[in-house]
């Protein structure tokens, strides 16, 4: 029969919905000042010049604001932007006060404060001066309302926050001012230029350093001539010229209050595309809030007349798309991106292109692309599953065959590890930092590959990659049952699940062991089935908060071990689908709605990330959500509201209701899709886009809906002649006298082969005894298949060789154990792949004892320096000599390092002692702490801790 078509209506404007100052506080790192949807400028003000809550310039709990900029970063963990700041004040004061801070700042409260999409507004309470911005898509308006014959002042700071390589500005006439600003921070060739124009005649200028060098300039106006003033502002990449083309489009003669009305106009069209109905104004403002979130970025990156800078830093003009910046993939792919494949279809085009363009241009689709720089921040090549899933929606409206040769060259290099990758099918922790959450990754990424190269009947690169998607697994542990670092071909141990260490990225190995989107079924196969899914489930959602190890400040949000402040947990709780148990995704869901997001400026639970918090959020409250975005599949949770419309761009709606929906009725009982029963808890991309009514039936208690098998979704990859290679299973790698290796496989049908140096390979069936220093190679066969080679090198000690520690290194940084310090291996440049031992805040003390008296000859030992990771050279080495191990005489005078000076280049430093001819049986060391960090250092003003990194003892 035929299903009434129902759509939600909207009570009043949705802007009166959006709260800009949601994020504003705690680690939230969003900004509340004036933007366009995806603009170009972000106009709003700074109350922040440093530190990780201040990555958006602005933090709630601050009481002074330094001026207004135009450019902004919405919830990243890393600190850029704030470029041509300006500040309207009463006095020409140019330098720093006595706190060392600009002297311009002014006091404000949030009594006196509002903000709403396309506009700002605050009270300076030291200068009584009001100050309202508003914006268009390039360019932006400053008004000023100066108290009645108070001096009139604004300030031009070029200086303000990022590390500046170059800057200038010139009056070109009595009310227009243009320059530029060449600066570097986490983009490390950002070029911004500006035209502004004031409303009123220059009157006189001042500026810093007393000459035309100076980058800090006070524009003085006459009080006489009125109280209010406007500064109309331009900014472009390209050239000044650029700034004032996009000034004088979007702009032009138009006053404040038409430009604001533009603007929010834009942003009711925008809100639009979601319409929900509810009686709790807190849930509408923290869904729209959220939705708004998710259309601040990636930010428009071109001139009005096509040109823009790429990725090469040099000019390019283009009319066929909008070029983009601002790609936060390893947080956006998730859901963010996906959420744009249904409401922004066009502008996903855009996306596609711009990241096209990036690779034509830079050689390489960027990661994390800012300012037409590469940041080198995050893991993964996202960028493919932006384009793969775009793909498979239907969204095509750019070159299929470029796309595919950009991500098929993605997946093709030789670093951050991928060349040990390709060859061994996962990444050893000794090769490259964080290879478990990397090797993860790229199996995902690999999969969405594989799914473009079947929708192009590319069936050898299908095959490849597919093999490929299923790499996650020579990094599970059977055992364990948890995603776990390869040392050296064995788990990497001692193993703690709640450790934050340099396996995982910003996570431990509770928040990564279940990222396997491609394959969920399958990885459900080898944890042991449903119920130990399930348990594993739990598991995750119980257990205790607090986490071990490296402090991590990204993982917030947690319930339990699930860490919804940071994006590799954000598909988990959707996984009780796949073993029947919706219920508990039901639930698990209305909770993290309810308790991580809020009405207030701490009401997001972790870092914004450029809208995959709120795209999380979003999803959510509609009812399903993106578990693995290159899947048509959306999994279903359950519904905030009681009706949600989605106007598509095709000009069909897709509502969702949810009847008898309140705070307590949150299970589902029944849903009907067009009338009809679901029949599977998914909902299929098509069904959405083809418009039509998705209607829930809700319940205050646990049902048995969709918990049969055939009800449950499947992610599974059936193909692949994918094997995993053999690990070490017991064995010690530097051994005394012997040791016996047993080797294991994740698979029990498998046959496994060794050789030992350059014996031809066996088949392995016992223990193996190695009394020896060799090398050891293992692979693994089934039904024609072979696994990849995997070396590993067994070294002897001297039996009568011991080591004894008085001071306790961190288990993450432990180097293989207790004899790390003399098993003959020597510490890399980079401190994250395990060959290095840590101590932080403490003095290094060991003792080697060798087992008899020897003639000693030297005694050697090296150190790391990587002081931006806050490892410092100790600042003095000191070796004793003893014969009997009580009375320990000087072996040198000792050395003495400048530790402390700013040095940001990666050392290894040998320190080594000639002795002069003697015997001795015991030789201690003893390396100082440097302790506090140095004032200059960026954890100083957190009474960060130094660490020491030592490694390999080597006595002559």
């Amino acid at each position: 029969m035929p299903v009434e078509k129902v759509i939600a209506e909207k009570d009043r404007a949705l802007t009166n919905y959006v709260n800009p100052f949601i994020g504003t506080g705690g680690h939230g790192h969003t900004y509340p000042g004036a933007t366009a949807p995806f603009g170009m400028m972000q106009l709003s003000p700074d109350t922040r010049l440093d530190g990780w809550d201040g990555c958006s310039g602005y933090h709630y709990s601050d009481s002074y604001i330094y001026g207004f900029s135009h450019t902004h970063l919405s919830g990243t963990g890393v600190s850029d932007y704030g470029d041509i700041l300006l500040m309207p004040t009463t006095s020409e004061i140019l330098s720093n006060g006595a706190d060392g801070r600009p002297g311009y700042k002014a006091p404000f409260s949030h009594e006196r404060e509002r903000a709403e999409p396309g506009f700002y507004k605050v009270h300076l309470d030291s200068t009584n001066i009001g100050v309202e911005l508003t914006v268009s898509e390039r360019s932006g308006m400053h008004r000023y309302t100066f108290e009645k014959d108070s001096k009139q002042y604004v300030i031009l700071d070029l200086e303000h926050r990022d590390e500046v390589l170059d800057s200038d500005f010139e009056l070109v006439s009595g009310t227009e001012i243009r320059g530029r600003r060449h600066s570097r921070a986490w983009a490390d060739q950002q070029m911004l230029y500006f035209h502004l124009r004031f409303s009123r005649p220059v009157k006189s200028v001042k500026q810093s350093g007393g000459n035309s060098t100076g980058k800090i300039a006070a524009f003085e106006f006459d009080e006489r001539e009125g109280e209010i003033l406007e500064v109309k502002v331009g900014i472009s990449a390209v050239d000044e010229q650029g700034a004032r083309e996009n000034m004088e489009a979007e702009i032009g003669n138009k006053s404040f209050d038409e430009v604001r009305a533009e603007i929010q106009e834009k942003w009711e069209r925008q809100l639009e595309k979601v319409v929900v109905e509810s009686e709790d104004q807190d849930q509408k403002t923290v869904f729209y809030t959220s939705l708004y979130h998710t259309m601040l970025a990636p930010n428009l990156y071109q001139d009005i007349d096509g040109r823009y800078r790429g990725m090469d830093l040099k000019i390019h003009k283009t009319t066929d798309f909008s070029y983009y910046t601002v790609f936060s993939l390893w947080d956006t792919y998730r859901a963010t991106h996906p959420l744009y494949t249904i409401i922004e279809q066009e502008r996903t085009n855009d996306f596609v292109n711009t990241l096209l363009a990036k690779y034509k241009e830079g050689g390489i689709m960027p990661i994390w692309d800012l300012s037409a720089c590469y940041t080198g921040c995050m893991i993964g090549y996202h960028g493919v599953s932006v384009i793969s899933d775009a793909y498979l929606k239907g969204i095509r409206g750019y070159d299929a065959d470029l796309a595919f040769e950009a991500v098929k060259h993605s997946a093709s290099h030789d670093h951050l590890g991928l060349k040990a990758y390709k060859s061994f099918g996962f990444i050893p922790v000794e090769e490259e930092s964080e290879s478990v959450s990397k090797t993860l990754e790229y199996a995902y990424d690999d999969w969405t590959i594989a799914q473009l190269a079947k929708a192009l009947n590319k069936t050898e690169d299908y095959r490849y990659f597919l093999d490929r998607s299923l790499n996650y697994r020579n990094v599970f542990d059977p055992e364990t049952k948890f995603m776990r670092g390869r040392f050296r071909n064995q788990w990497f141990s001692p193993f703690d699940p709640y450790e934050v260490n340099f396996n995982y990225t910003e996570a431990n190995a509770w928040q990564y062991s279940l990222y396997v989107p491609q394959d969920i079924s399958g990885l459900m196969e080898i944890m042991g089935g449903k119920t130990e899914l399930e348990s594993r489930l739990d598991e995750l959602f119980e257990a205790e908060t607090s986490t071990t190890g490296r402090n991590q400040a990204d993982i917030t949000g947690l319930i339990g071990q699930y860490a919804h402040g940071n994006e590799p947990s954000h598909h988990m709780a959707y996984l009780y689908n796949f073993v029947g148990r919706p219920d508990k995704t039901q639930a698990r869901v209305n909770q993290i709605l309810n308790e991580l997001y809020s009405n207030a400026p701490d009401g997001i639970s972790g870092n914004e990330d450029c809208g995959q918090m709120s795209a999380w959020y979003v999803f959510s409250a509609l009812g399903f959500y993106p578990v693995t975005p290159g899947s048509p599949d959306y999994i279903i949770g359950a519904p905030l509201f009681k009706r949600a419309t989605i106007r598509l761009e095709n000009g069909n709606t897709f509502t969702v209701m949810a009847n008898e929906r309140n705070s307590e009725n949150y299970f589902v009982k029944s849903a009907r899709l067009n009338g009809r029963p679901i029949e599977q808890s998914l909902l299929l991309h098509d069904d959405i886009m083809k418009g039509g009514t998705l209607e829930f039936e809700m319940t205050d208690r646990p049902t048995k809906w969709m918990s049969s098998e055939k009800e449950l979704p499947v992610s599974k990859i059936e193909e692949g002649g994918f094997l995993s290679a053999p690990f070490i299973a017991e064995g010690a790698l530097a051994f005394s006298d012997s040791t016996s290796v047993r080797l294991s496989h994740i698979q029990k049908d498998v046959k496994i082969f060794f050789k030992i140096n350059e014996d031809p390979f066996q088949l392995y069936e016992s223990l193996i005894k190695i009394t020896t220093p060799v090398q050891l190679d293992v692979y693994a066969e089934q039904e024609g298949r072979k696994s990849p080679v995997v070396s590993t090198r067994f070294t002897q000690i001297d039996p009568l060789v011991k080591i004894s520690l008085e001071s306790r290194y961190a288990n993450q940084y432990n180097a293989g154990g207790d004899r790390a310090l003399i098993d003959g291996i020597l510490g890399t440049r980079d401190f994250r792949t395990g060959s290095w031992q840590g101590y932080q805040d403490q003095d290094v003390v060991a003792m080697v004892d060798l087992g008899r008296e020897r003639s000693v000859k030297s005694v050697q030992v090296n150190f790391l320096q990587d002081q931006r990771s806050w490892i410092f050279l100790p600042t003095a080495v000191r070796f004793y000599g003893s014969r009997n191990g009580t009375d320990f005489i000087p072996l040198n005078p000792g050395f003495q390092l400048n530790n402390s000076r700013q040095d940001d280049a990666i050392r290894i430093k040998n320190v080594e002692c000639r002795v002069p001819e003697s015997t001795y049986r015991f030789i201690k060391l003893v390396a100082k702490k440097l302790g506090d960090l140095p004032s200059w250092h960026i954890g100083a003003k957190d009474k960060g801790k130094s660490w020491i990194f030592i490694d390999e003892i080597i006595i002559d």
